[in-house]
């Protein structure tokens, strides 16, 4: 069995739960005094890693990074199997989740190292003003600047040196939303560090678009450590809130900001770049041992947080509170509008001539992902000899799997994989997610598919057309316009400022 092709049967089996977990009385819905005092909003806790594809944790089916924490909410919530980002990329995706829209409506917000303009609301601000104690640690939104963007404070709130500061800080009876922002596993990761914790190479199972050699799952065991080390804290935030007799009465979200960096993953709209862990633990309200297939953007967790405190969320928000979801009997595919969900990328990282970004877009469904590559001329994982959006980086100091990657281009085994991941991409990819769920097959020219090309690319369109995309208003070069607050790599030669 792949790990795409993961069952609701088998997280049932590992969380020791069966039929009968299933027919639990109902849940009551939000603000209720299931807690305490009638109306009184929940806490909500949100752990988000930076870098964490679905499905590297333990009750997702991967049998050798351990996540007890993550498994342990799964297990006494909910788990989501078909979660994802709106953008393979940090700034742009955290702002998504801030705001509850699409990263290409958020103007400089659509690149990394941009800005998030005040215009934008943002849910710990609402939650703020309807008294919420909001805050966060270690990484909230960006990278990127926020002076530029008129607003005084990072858009995830205050920042804190850690949750007990910010628990002594709150005014008493003030309900909590706060932001566990972690670095893990993101690079660099301390080589070997996986294997020398106890972790066989021999039980790495190695992602399809990756070449299977000894340094490539050594590389992956060194990004399982740091997945552990995230799952390790979030599970020490829980237990405070344990000691404090407040677990039960907060919605625990656990999740990560895109894939992992590693080729034809991060910045990319492959699942591995896209498609994220979703698990929520919310005491009692929550059916415990639940999976849902249904389509999740991270957009819809703001309108969710908002809902959850009694607010409508603004109009602006192109996602959709699931809390409907979360609180109902069914498991599996609940709401059969929640059949397809939309992801994108402008600029990531500063690796292409005059700071150029990689403009693309895509439709995920059950059966099929359609791509579409709006400038295909350009290199995708940044221009040679770097392959900047792999990992931003140096030629000089490359990372494991890329720098094999590149060592042994030349070889029959390798080559495939190498053109895949680093070379340039045809404006349509289409691939056949039953067939092929390591999307290394694009059939996008395929006759037989021509039918299915074409639905995905108009829905696709239509919902890019209706939430304002410049992409397909013939105002997109403005993504490449947008000043870049990063560092800019001194090996990559820049020329004029002529777009193309």
């Amino acid at each position: 069995m792949s790990r795409t092709d993961y069952k609701r049967r088998d997280f049932l089996k590992a969380v020791g739960l069966g039929a009968a977990s299933l027919t639990l009385s109902g849940c009551t819905g939000p603000n209720s005094s299931i807690f305490g005092k009638p109306g009184k909003s929940p806490n909500i806790l949100f752990a988000i890693a930076d870098d964490w594809s679905w499905p590297y944790a333990g009750i997702a089916g991967d049998k050798v990074v351990k996540t007890p924490t993550f498994d342990r909410v799964a297990r006494q919530g909910g788990m989501f199997t078909n979660a994802f980002v709106t953008a393979p990329s940090c700034t742009p995706s955290r702002g998504s989740i801030l705001t509850g829209q699409w990263h290409w409506r958020l103007e400089q917000g659509a690149n990394l190292y941009g800005t998030l303009p005040a215009k934008f609301d943002v849910y710990p601000d609402l939650l703020e003003k309807a008294g919420y104690h909001v805050g966060f640690t270690r990484k909230g939104w960006g990278p990127g600047r926020v002076n530029p963007s008129g607003r005084k404070r990072n858009p995830a709130g205050p920042r804190y040196e850690n949750f007990t500061q910010f628990l002594k800080a709150r005014p008493e009876a003030a309900p909590f939303c706060f932001w566990f922002g972690s670095n893990d596993p993101h690079r660099n990761y301390k080589w070997q560090s996986g294997v020398n914790s106890g972790m066989k190479l021999e039980n790495v199972v190695v992602p399809p678009c990756l070449p299977d050699s000894e340094k490539v799952r050594t590389d992956i065991c060194d990004y399982f450590w740091e997945v552990q080390r995230f799952d390790r804290e979030v599970g020490e935030l829980l237990k405070i809130l344990e000691e404090k007799g407040e677990l039960d009465s907060t919605f625990v979200v656990i999740t990560g900001d895109n894939g992992m960096p590693f080729p034809r993953c991060k910045s990319n709209l492959y699942d591995l770049g896209t498609h994220v862990p979703l698990a929520v633990r919310w005491g009692r309200k929550i059916r415990p041992g639940r999976v849902v297939d249904d389509f999740i953007s991270l957009t819809d967790l703001a309108p969710t947080f908002l809902e959850l405190a009694g607010l409508k969320p603004p109009k602006e928000m192109t996602g959709r509170s699931f809390l409907d979801i979360l609180t109902s009997r069914r498991a599996g595919r609940v709401d059969p509008k929640r059949d397809k969900v939309f992801t994108g990328k402008e600029r990531h990282a500063w690796v292409r001539k005059n700071g150029l970004g990689y403009p693309m877009r895509a439709v995920r469904t059950y059966d099929f992902l359609y791509i579409r590559n709006f400038k295909p001329h350009r290199w995708a994982a940044g221009d040679p000899p770097s392959y900047g959006d792999i990992d931003y980086g140096d030629p000089n100091n490359l990372t494991p799997t890329k720098e094999y990657m590149m060592k042994h281009r030349t070889d029959p085994k390798v080559g495939t994989l190498f053109h895949l991941g680093f070379e340039k991409r045809p404006a349509e990819e289409l691939y056949d997610l039953r067939k092929d769920p390591g999307q290394l097959h694009n059939l996008a020219d395929t006759p037989e598919y021509s039918h299915v090309k074409a639905t995905l690319a108009a829905a696709l369109m239509a919902e890019l057309a209706t939430t304002g995309d410049p992409r397909v208003l013939g105002k997109g070069d403005v993504f490449d316009k947008y000043p870049y607050y990063g560092p800019k790599p001194k090996w990559l030669k820049n020329t004029s400022t002529k777009l193309d």
